[in-house]
């Protein structure tokens, strides 16, 4: 019997991702035309003997939330419960917290996934390994260039037994090529050094962070408090994988984390891709298109480009590289690209729409997405283009590297801003 956990924050986090998470949780975003945590669910449900998927997170449980946890039990035909935390409690201290609902029915050996990844999660893979050599602790890892290795959790493995010997998130100075991806198997052994860590808290009282706040006793953070103090004493073993793999922070990302996953659909839902057909759009590489959406046949899309619910696309629009969201509109001959159109808006016709991305670089096998900040000296930073919820475009106008907050009407053209 297993489980699976998957760890979704909460609403004072994300600030990189907004103004897209004012709408929906950020977990519930759509990426490659689903929400972001149903990639998880997927693999999860996937992997025999999976018997629960446990949502941990202090998101208030409001409607969107609840409608997406009772259609997904319906969908897998699995229990898929949220359990929301009192305060934020870090990344290992919801796990103890709940550790009677995890460790109800007696699981083996129970998944934890952070909400914020995309992979295309080698949970079986995993599992076998842990099952040929049981340890507490199994840590998801993949490689990264030298200066991008200091933006993660760095590991430092045995490489023939792969026995994790040093842990350092975020280190000053290069440590090792190989990061955490942010994906575990825990025995459930390893609820033991967090009740270890809870009990010191709670002896100290409340603690000061790197980042100068205070936690209380309930807070743990497995990178920290559990990995880095666990490492060279046989608890902690890293299965490395080549699959795809990148973090979703910031909305760039999520524009690179949806071409990710429309490139897995051609393995894992082919059905979920849009087929060229006479009369209809034409269709370049890896399109989704929602079926309620309305697309012009004389439209163009792709590659990468997803279109929600309810999305109309009129006569002669091209789209490329791009998320449309519930509801938009893209009226005649209008051009997107490298951009999110947020829910209910409407581009007006002839407009372009057009941001710059942050890809990784093509040349390095080992690059990663960047999740920079927006901005840098006071200036923001060229990026993709992101209309908020109900903003409205007139016809005939520009919009480059910008990003439009919710409910804003715009009359001219607008080039590296932010529209309040």
């Amino acid at each position: 019997m297993l489980k699976a956990v998957i760890l979704i924050g909460g609403p004072q986090k994300g600030t990189r991702f907004r103004p897209l998470s004012f709408e929906v949780p950020k977990p519930l975003f759509p990426v490659a035309g689903v929400p972001m945590i149903q990639h998880h669910i997927e693999a999860c449900a996937q992997v025999p003997g999976m018997q629960e998927i446990l949502l941990i997170g202090f998101y208030q449980p409001d409607e969107p939330l609840t409608r997406f946890l009772e259609a997904a039990q319906q969908e897998f035909n699995l229990p898929v419960r949220y359990l929301q935390e009192f305060a934020p409690l870090g990344t290992g201290g919801g796990l103890y917290h709940f550790r009677d609902q995890i460790l109800a029915g007696g699981p083996e050996a129970f998944f934890v996934l952070n909400a914020d990844v995309c992979s295309d999660f080698p949970l079986s893979a995993m599992l076998a390994a842990h099952r040929h050599q049981p340890h507490p602790f199994l840590l998801l890892g993949t490689t990264a260039n030298r200066t991008q290795s200091l933006n993660y959790g760095c590991i430092v493995e045995n490489p023939q037994t792969h026995e994790v010997l040093h842990y350092v998130e975020k280190p000053s100075t290069f440590v090792s090529d190989i990061i955490n991806c942010g994906i575990y198997l825990f025995s459930p052994e390893a609820l033991k050094p967090l009740r270890d860590v809870f009990q010191r808290n709670q002896q100290n009282g409340q603690l000061e962070d790197s980042s100068g706040l205070w936690r209380g006793a309930g807070t743990i953070r497995l990178e920290q408090d559990v990995f880095a103090a666990l490492a060279g004493q046989g608890q902690i073993y890293v299965h490395l994988n080549d699959g795809i793999w990148s973090q979703i922070k910031s909305a760039g990302s999520a524009l690179y984390a949806s071409r990710l996953y429309l490139g897995q659909y051609q393995l894992t839902h082919p059905e979920r891709l849009a087929k060229h057909s006479p009369g209809g759009p034409r269709i370049r590489g890896n399109v989704y298109i929602h079926p309620t959406a309305k697309v012009a046949p004389s439209a163009v899309l792709g590659p990468n480009v997803s279109i929600g619910e309810g999305v109309t696309v009129g006569e002669g629009v091209r789209l490329r590289e791009s998320i449309v969201l519930h509801g938009a509109t893209l009226q005649e001959h209008t051009c997107v690209l490298h951009s999110i159109v947020g829910w209910g808006s409407m581009v007006g016709r002839w407009s372009r729409v057009e941001g710059t991305p942050n890809d990784p670089n093509p040349n390095d096998p080992r690059a990663h997405m960047d999740s920079e900040s927006l901005f840098k000296d006071g200036k923001l930073l060229p990026a993709i283009t992101i209309l908020g919820c109900r903003v409205r475009i007139p016809a005939e106008v520009l919009i480059l590297n910008s990003i439009v907050l919710p409910h804003k009407e715009l009359s001219r053209s607008f080039t590296n801003q932010i529209i309040l």
